[in-house]
């Protein structure tokens, strides 16, 4: 990961801190850490997370609260899955209601 790695530790930090049954998006998290335009890198530290159990990576979608990251949870259905068990409702990938609940890290973190 070379100079991404503690960038990378930053975002995994802030997606241990979103609580069950909320998400929040790429951008979101960017920009807590300083780094606004950088919601891509976001989700390459994403990408990475895959074998962390203790990175609750489903719990972060786009801007649009669409679940962008999908097929890197093993099944087709996992990432969806999983937000349902926490009583996030999907619908066609994308979190229905999604204000509600999304969680700015920007406020709660602050």
């Amino acid at each position: 990961m070379g100079d991404n790695s503690n960038f990378f530790e930053r975002v995994y930090d802030v997606c241990r801190e979103i609580p069950e049954g909320r998400v929040t998006s790429y951008g979101a998290i960017a920009k807590f850490l300083g780094a606004a335009r950088s919601a891509r890198m976001v989700g390459w530290a994403m990408n990475s997370s895959h074998n962390m159990e203790d990175v609750p990576a489903h719990r972060v979608v786009n801007r649009n609260g669409v679940l962008t990251g999908k097929h890197h949870f093993g099944g087709t259905n996992a990432m969806q899955q999983l937000l349902e068990e926490e009583g996030v409702k999907v619908k066609d990938l994308k979190i229905v209601n999604f204000s509600a609940h999304f969680w700015d890290p920007v406020k709660e973190l602050s």
